[in-house]
């Protein structure tokens, strides 16, 4: 009986991990990108379908639509710190790929609520 419970509380745990986006580029340098036009404009073109994919652009490509619609609510404490300062800087100074982004991620502007909501807020 207590390994059942042991594997159920296990499984549950592993459940509880795998709502959340991985990790492994949470250490990304987004000051680099941010501040190198080229590198930036590189990284949106390829969410945009406009261009080429590193490795962490494919996996912003798997998840930003996702993001996008619940709020980054599958994103780490540090993900949702970065993914704010970069939204305010091409919010900023590449308007024109925010308004392409929203169009391809958010058409009908269905999730506008939720992902302004998150942008807006420090939680």
């Amino acid at each position: 009986m207590k390994m059942l419970i042991f594997l159920f509380g296990f499984m549950l745990l592993s459940l509880s991990f795998a709502d959340q986006y991985t990790d492994r580029y949470d250490d990304f340098d987004i000051k680099e990108v941010t501040s190198n036009r080229r590198l930036l404009s590189s990284y949106l073109k390829c969410v945009l379908d406009q261009g080429r994919c590193t490795p962490e652009g494919k996996e912003l490509k798997l998840h930003i639509k996702d993001a996008m619609q619940t709020g980054c609510e599958k994103c780490t404490a540090t993900q949702k710190t970065k993914a704010r300062i970069v939204v305010a800087h091409i919010r900023e100074h590449e308007n024109t790929f925010w308004e392409e982004l929203k169009k391809k991620y958010d058409p009908d502007n269905k999730y506008k609520e939720i992902y302004e909501g998150f942008l807006n807020s420090n939680v």
